[in-house]
């Protein structure tokens, strides 16, 4: 029955979400430090590309000019609060609609102005995998935060939710907003990028498996960390340790944090429905937004 109703529900994600604004460039030249030459921005999947949920992903790849695209909620059903959001792909590619659109389209229906943010990917050459993408998402954050009275937001109450290494970004971001990782270039840049508070889903990267899964030394955690929610799986490949250790940082630091840690699911299933109860956790994602006064009660 709980299957069911989840399939209903998210069969009318489209219906209720509006249409996107134009995405737009985050950067109005070259993004900073931008030399890579990649080949053209398009999705890799194959006929080979696995499925999820009986359907396809866009798994884009050659992403050099990175944008963000604003999902408003129905005007009837605003909530105030707004999301930015990472997808999740390795940095290597991005899976756009599985663990983008998808996800904005179910923000709306609670609400939530979303925010979907296209990084550059795949690493380039001799920086930290997460050092374009880290500035992508500081610059978007700064962004919806200047426009927030624009766009129905409080902003106090803007955060971020990530998937994969979208989760590890979005981890990056929430403790390393303290200083910019670029030169400012306008007003943008000099509002504070702090998310209001994080979701991470199936996040990657966390930890250092070699050094006893010790804390990834570009999160810096401290009591000023954003209240975080974290999902994942016992038989995720990206190992559940990740996970654990980083909620056990988060709670030694005095962040209120709440983690579901789930049996089985593996990884990237998005909020696509199975039988596994891990697809449940938009429910969750969305009565700790209530708890943490994101959303009405």
């Amino acid at each position: 029955m709980r299957s069911t109703s989840i399939v209903l529900a998210l069969t009318t994600l489209a219906a209720l979400a509006n249409a996107a604004d134009p995405a737009v460039p985050l950067w109005p030249k070259t993004p900073p430090g931008e030399t890579t030459q990649l080949k053209p921005e398009a999705d890799t999947t194959d006929a080979k590309g696995a499925l999820v949920g009986g359907r396809s992903v866009i798994r884009l790849g050659n992403v050099s000019v990175p944008t963000m695209t604003v999902y408003r909620p129905a005007k009837a059903n605003p909530s105030g609060a707004a999301v930015v959001v990472f997808p999740g792909g390795g940095y290597s590619i991005l899976a756009m609609d599985l663990e983008g659109t998808e996800i904005c389209e179910w923000l709306n229906t609670l609400g939530i102005t979303a925010v979907l943010v296209k990084y550059r990917v795949p690493v380039r050459p001799g920086q930290p995998r997460y050092a374009p993408p880290l500035q992508d998402a500081q610059r978007a954050l700064g962004i919806v935060r200047k426009r927030a009275s624009e766009l129905g937001v409080n902003p106090q109450r803007i955060g971020v939710l990530g998937f994969s290494a979208g989760g590890h970004l979005a981890a990056a971001l929430s403790t390393g907003y303290d200083h910019r990782t670029y030169d400012p270039i306008d007003a943008a840049d000099s509002i504070s990028c702090r998310p209001d508070f994080t979701v991470l889903i199936y996040p990657a990267y966390l930890t250092v498996k070699e050094e006893g899964d010790k804390i990834a030394p570009e999160l810096k955690i401290t009591a000023e960390t954003p209240p975080t929610f974290l999902v994942q799986a016992e038989d995720d490949g990206v190992r559940v340790e990740t996970s654990l250790f980083y909620y056990e940082a988060l709670r030694k630091a005095k962040v209120p944090a709440e983690m579901h840690i789930y049996p089985v699911g593996g990884h990237g299933y998005g909020l696509r429905p199975s039988a596994n109860l891990v697809t449940t956790w938009p429910k969750r994602a969305e009565e700790w937004m209530r708890s943490v006064g994101v959303l009405g009660t």
